[in-house]
């Protein structure tokens, strides 16, 4: 997990690093007539996107001005990558996907940069998780909760219904606006009065209606989702009362919203009406007062620690995880503020206990890999991060870091290690900017700038930059023979036309 991810910078280590989410990737063309049969994977994303913030943006409480206002104001947000928390999320979404009949779909969870507490689905194949939720959700249950919750959108095809249900309205609106202009013009031409009073009222009222009719049909979305994560839930043995204490938490947070708000213009029904309705089934589980192991109640306590510790500020550590707290998250915490903020050699000291404490845990090896990485000790930091390797699995995220450890060693002889873990890794995470850089500074150092160029125009190509890509990629297909692999993966990257996003 990278200290500086949240500082953006282009030079951070891969885990918790920010990856931008870049839609699209170069393709070989093909025919005009198989590309003109299906919008770009591009705008299917955007328009993904800005229908899941429509129809689960804000997952309790948001308005659709909100919720449109949200995705206009953020058009690319930050995508947070961390070994341990992905594989925890795996963990809590595997049984979720199995009994929903989606195993097969490899659907993964998206982390996002983000405090608030939200989650939101965008396509079949992704759910999308802030920070926030994780660092919020006191046990493993609440946070199932809200994934069975989105995967109940998946499940249901609500994106593809909200979809159909909106060219719908759209069609209806036009029909209503037209309606309306005939209505207001065949009055003027009878000379009846007050019509041109009446007729902003005769053109909004029936989009109003339809307004309304569209929200109600997401209203009626999030119920069913709620309805389908009760029985994942109960099909895989876990309570449902974490589901219950979140929508709790929210309904206590905007019961002003009740008395201030229509609530049918919110995209989601009030928390105290689905409160409401999701307990008359919740209650009647058998696994309703179950509660997480230990083990998995630990990992969870782990990810949180792991989060307040690059996040927060020190002071803030210091008083949700006090010295007087002895607790291994507690420790963790404090230990990673500790080497972020200046202190390596007592960082390095608490890490190191750590490590004492449980020996074939990969991310205490990898989080002294990267203090001693990020001040500046390169190769102290190789031994903790093979480690970290080889005790993660091969770690993908991890080798990344290895291998700019290898090649910030300045050892000529580690050179050609660099180069394998760093190609490992990228066959793994093919979207991985950070890798295609160290990539790209590996082989550069060995003398093969082409290569080196062509890497990094892919990291700038995967990040949106496509004007930078296109310059290192056409400089690169200058060095490469003609036809040649390496020239046609620039070839693809030259020639490719950024979508226009907000065309229909």
């Amino acid at each position: 997990m990278a200290s500086v991810a949240f500082e953006a910078d282009r030079s951070a280590p891969p885990n918790l690093m920010i990856e931008q989410i870049t839609a699209i990737r170069p393709r070989r063309r093909r025919p005009a007539h198989v590309c003109a049969r299906r919008p770009s994977l591009a705008k299917r994303l955007t328009t993904g996107v800005a229908l899941a913030a429509f129809v689960s943006g804000q997952i309790f409480t948001a308005s659709v001005h909100t919720a449109q206002a949200q995705v206009q104001a953020k058009p690319s947000p930050a995508v947070i990558r961390d070994t341990e928390i992905e594989e925890l999320m795996r963990e809590y979404t595997r049984p979720i996907l199995k009994a929903a009949g989606l195993s097969a779909q490899k659907i993964e969870v998206v982390l996002i940069g983000d405090r608030t507490f939200n989650a939101f689905v965008a396509d079949s194949h992704r759910i999308f998780l802030n920070t926030g939720a994780l660092y919020d959700s006191i046990t493993p249950n609440q946070i199932i909760g809200v994934l069975a919750h989105e995967t109940g959108h998946i499940s249901g095809g609500h994106l593809a219904k909200m979809r159909e249900q909106i060219a719908t309205a759209q069609t209806a609106a036009i029909v209503a606006m037209l309606l309306g202009v005939g209505a207001v013009v065949a009055g003027a031409a009878s000379g009846a009065r007050g019509v041109g009073e009446a007729a902003p009222g005769l053109l909004m009222a029936p989009q109003e209606a339809i307004r309304r009719t569209l929200i109600s049909y997401v209203r009626s979305q999030e119920e069913s989702a709620d309805r389908a994560a009760v029985k994942f839930l109960n099909d895989t043995g876990q309570s449902t009362k974490g589901m219950i204490e979140t929508f709790q938490r929210f309904a206590n947070e905007s019961l002003f919203l009740s008395r201030q708000v229509d609530p049918y213009l919110l995209t989601h029904p009030m928390p105290r009406e689905r409160i409401i309705a999701l307990e008359a089934i919740a209650r009647e589980s058998p696994y309703f007062d179950k509660k997480d192991s230990p083990q998995l109640q630990f990992r969870h306590d782990m990810m949180r620690a792991k989060l307040a510790g690059f996040t927060e500020r020190p002071e803030a550590v210091l008083r949700r995880y006090p010295p007087s707290n002895t607790s291994l998250p507690a420790r963790y915490a404090r230990a990673i503020t500790g080497y972020r903020h200046g202190n390596i050699s007592g960082a390095i000291a608490q890490i190191d206990a750590l490590i004492a404490e449980q020996p074939n845990n990969p991310y205490f090896h990898e989080l002294k890999g990267q203090a001693l990485l990020e001040s500046g000790k390169a190769r102290e930091a190789i031994p903790p991060l093979r480690t970290a390797v080889a005790l993660s699995h091969g770690s993908a995220l991890i080798r990344m870091m290895l291998g700019q450890a290898l090649i910030q060693s300045g050892d000529k002889a580690l050179a050609d290690e660099a180069l394998q873990e760093l190609r490992q890794a990228l066959a793994k995470e093919p979207n991985a900017s950070f890798g295609y850089r160290q990539l790209a500074i590996a082989l550069g150092r060995k003398g093969d700038l082409p290569n080196a160029d062509l890497n990094s125009a892919q990291a700038a190509f995967n990040e949106g930059d496509f004007k930078t890509a296109k310059q290192l990629a056409a400089r690169a297909q200058r060095s490469f023979p003609n036809g040649s692999p390496g020239w046609l993966k620039a070839d693809d990257i030259v020639n490719f036309k950024p979508p226009k996003i907000g065309q229909n």
